[in-house]
Formats: structure tokens, sequence, C-alpha cells
């Protein structure tokens, strides 16, 4: 199994994408820490891996919390020994056009899918550096790369978490500590469910070449290549998994 031994925190991990990608990370042999807002969430992940063959546990975390974020990697490191992944997928979006964008909206956005990135990162790249060894993963969007209307606050902050990654796969690097970002497309999950009107869904199956919205299941496989020892030589990349969506120009004659 590709992450057999390895101890790996998915942040978000209590529904859609990140309980995705734990559940995934636990296929492959992981021990898993499934983070959450919602403990409850986190909790039913959490007792869903731990009823097959690998370790898990849930830990109620709200990511704007740096102290909360310092005690998961804690709890993390008392429960399983060490830390090897991480994976930052706790995150929000809205609908926030940049001549109605409200100081306090744009701050708590920034606030999660930005600081709550470097926050939960932070304390368990230290305990990574202590064994020469570690695989950060942020949960960066297509939104990062691409403007897109009402997106003042989400694309920002993600053009800021790929900003971020950069910068941690610069200074962590040399200590055996890589970091590379997702930049998932549009994807069948509860928050797009949410977020992505009927018209905002159709703009983007237009854009799309492969005419749909991706899987979670393909999400948590970008997320295992990226944990695994065949990316050890990555560092520092977004890997953009969107169907196309960010390759095209003129896609109509």
């Amino acid at each position: 199994m590709r992450l057999k031994d390895r101890v790996a925190i998915v942040t978000g991990g209590g529904s859609g994408l990140g309980a995705g990608i734990a559940k995934r990370f636990a296929a492959e042999g992981a021990a898993v820490v499934c983070a959450d807002i919602n403990e409850e969430n986190a909790k039913t992940v959490a007792g869903e891996i731990s009823a097959g063959s690998t370790d898990a546990m849930a830990f109620g975390l709200d990511v704007t919390d740096y102290a909360a974020a310092a005690q998961l990697t804690a709890d993390t490191v008392k429960r399983f020994g060490k830390v090897d992944i991480i994976v930052n997928s706790a995150g929000i979006a809205s609908h926030m056009p940049f001549l109605e964008a409200k100081p306090e909206d744009f701050r708590h956005i920034i606030q999660v899918n930005l600081e709550g990135t470097l926050y939960c990162a932070q304390p368990a790249a230290r305990e990574m550096v202590k064994q020469g060894y570690g695989r950060i993963i942020n949960i960066a969007s297509i939104a990062g790369l691409r403007a897109g209307i009402g997106r003042t606050g989400y694309g920002t902050s993600k053009a800021a978490v790929i900003g971020l990654t950069r910068q941690m796969a610069l200074e962590l690097g040399p200590l055996g500590v890589t970091a590379n970002a997702i930049g998932p497309g549009p994807v069948d999950t509860p928050l797009t469910a949410v977020a992505h009107s009927d018209v905002t869904r159709e703009a983007y199956l237009d854009l799309i070449p492969v005419g749909r919205y991706g899987k979670i299941e393909e999400m948590a496989d970008a997320a295992a290549f990226l944990a695994g020892e065949e990316a050890a030589y990555m560092n520092g990349h977004i890997l953009y998994v969107d169907g196309g969506y960010t390759a095209i120009g003129i896609a109509k004659e």
C-alpha cells in the first residue's frame, strides 16, 4: 500500500473532499486524523475508517484558532507518534462581487482559507522537520489562477494559498518536507452544491473540455499521489485537476 505506516492529518475531513481524501489515505494504509469544525462529522468519518483495517482519530477544529491547530498536531503525535502528511482541505466559499464585498465577509474567508492553512501546516511542519520527512498538500482552486465573477473573496484566498504553498516549498524543501497543492476544477461536493447556481454550473460546463464536474474520488487520487513516494521530486507544484479548464483558449468555432 502506498501510504503504509504513514500518519496523515486531513482538515475538513468530516465531509466532502476532505472526507474523500481521508478515506483514500486509509485505504492506502495510513492512520488518519479527521479534523473538522463539525466534530460529529469527523467522528463519523473516523469511525468508518476505524471499522476497516486502519486506525483513525477525530478532532473538532476551527482552523482560525491557532492554539487549536497546534493542539491538533500535538494530539496526533501523542496518539500516533509522528505526523507524516497534512492535507489542508478545510475551506469556505461565498458569492462576493467586488463592488459588494463587505470587509467582515472578505476577512472571514481569508481567515479560514488562507490563515487556516498556515495555522494548521506550521505546527505539523515543525514535527516533520524533526524527522526529516513530510508531505504538505494544500487545497487551492482554479479560482486562484483565473478570476471569476463573484470570486473576490474565494479566488483571492486561493491565489494566496498558491503563493503560500510555494513559500513552504522553498523553505521546507531543504529540510526534507515537500509542499504542493491541488487546484480542483468544479467538483461535485456539498460545498459546490450550495455555492454553484444552475447558471454557474452551466457556465463551467461550457468551459470544461471533458464536459462534466469532477468527482471527489478523482481529487483523492491526486492527493494520494502527492502524498506518496512517486511525488518525492515534486515540490512547489500546483496540480490542476480540472477536466482541461485551465488549458483551453477558444473552445467554440
